[in-house]
């Protein structure tokens, strides 16, 4: 494993961090814990030292896998990072009470890296400065609840730096990988924080998974001298602002691919020729997208039953794979766009600020 400055902080993390939101499911949709957990702790005897989690993922239960999974000494050889619901802080108070459950489901007296998440900026506005939540921090963290300071960030570039000079963050996560060079924060916004000190995570390294299977457009661009996966993530660890990628690992496999990834990681490490091939696919890639989709699923359960990412995912496979490949997806769905009746609920809490409401009408008009 290779390791990198992490900001100011003194400390030194894993090229390679271990995403908690996209952990193996049975058929039900929980937790598949055995597995999991051997991932967990596989990826941590092979050098990984961060793992991050958060409240909403998995519907709750995510922190409690990872708490299971750093009993029996692994929580001394890794640094913990969960976030903040800060959309459901309601008054000063709330923070400590979430504060505590999370430890309390990680069975840990601390968390290494605290996040206030996915802040935008009606959230900055409307809880961070109205809860004076910054405050709230410091003082979880003068009583040992916490050690680091961060956010984890959705919103515009000059929103990004309002907040990067609001308070003395230690570190950041933002969404960045190949394509979003000029979206949310992008490489301005990561060249912006690491400037002033912070570490700086990189989640969403893959797209959602989008940049690991490409459409057969994009893929034509990319030589097979490498996995597609493999350049997506050399093209971060390249840039001396990363201070580490989260990888949300499902498969067993995926976890040996990215520790071999990791093994071969170095700043300086893209050439020109690699660069050429990211602009190019890049290029193609935003014709294509018809919907910025990362399939995050924040906005699911739909209270009308629509499997809302898998719906834009057979969208956008109209403008890349083809008509009837398109067909063919929508149509295994059970719930249909045409089943939307925009109550909004998914558009408060997607992180791309996605107009679904507006979107699900031409879904359903496309496959009509």
């Amino acid at each position: 494993m290779k390791y990198r400055k992490f900001g100011s902080t003194g400390l030194e993390v894993s090229a390679l961090g271990f995403g908690c939101m996209r952990l193996p499911i049975h058929e039900d949709k929980t937790i598949d814990e055995e597995k999991a957990i051997a991932m967990i702790r596989h990826a941590i005897d092979s050098g990984v030292n961060y793992v991050d989690t958060a409240y909403p993922y998995h519907q709750g239960t995510s922190e409690l896998v990872v708490g299971k999974a750093l009993k029996d000494g692994y929580r001394e050889k890794t640094y913990l990072a969960d976030k903040l619901p800060v959309w459901l802080i309601e008054k000063e108070e709330d923070f400590d009470k979430y504060l505590d459950e999370q430890l309390e489901k990680l069975g840990t007296d601390h968390i290494d890296f605290y996040l206030l998440h996915a802040l935008s900026r009606e959230r900055f506005e409307e809880r961070v400065k109205k809860f004076n939540l910054t405050k709230k921090m410091e003082e979880a963290k003068a009583a040992g609840k916490i050690r680091y300071l961060g956010f984890s960030f959705h919103d515009s570039l000059d929103v990004f730096k309002e907040i990067v000079d609001y308070y003395h963050w230690d570190f950041c996560q933002i969404q960045y990988n190949y394509i979003n060079t000029n979206y949310q924060a992008g490489t301005e916004g990561l060249k912006y924080a690491a400037s002033k000190g912070l570490g700086v995570v990189v989640m969403e390294p893959l797209l959602g998974g989008k940049l690991a299977n490409l459409a057969e457009h994009v893929a034509e661009v990319v030589p097979d001298k490498k996995s597609q996966v493999e350049y997506a993530l050399d093209f971060l660890w390249d840039q001396p602002e990363v201070s580490l990628l989260l990888s949300g690992m499902t498969e067993p496999e995926q976890v040996e691919q990215n520790l071999e990834y990791a093994s071969r990681s170095e700043i300086g490490m893209v050439t020109e020729e690699d660069r050429q091939v990211y602009a190019k696919a890049k290029e193609i890639f935003d014709k294509m997208a018809l919907v910025n989709c990362t399939k995050c699923a924040y906005c699911m359960p739909c209270p009308f039953g629509l499997n809302i990412p898998e719906l834009f995912a057979a969208y956008n496979m109209t403008a890349s794979d083809g008509m009837a490949k398109a067909k063919e997806a929508y149509g295994a769905l059970e719930t249909k766009a045409d089943a939307c009746r925009a109550c909004h609920h998914c558009e408060q809490e997607c992180p791309q600020h996605i107009k679904i409401s507006e979107i699900m009408p031409k879904v359903a008009a496309a496959f009509a």
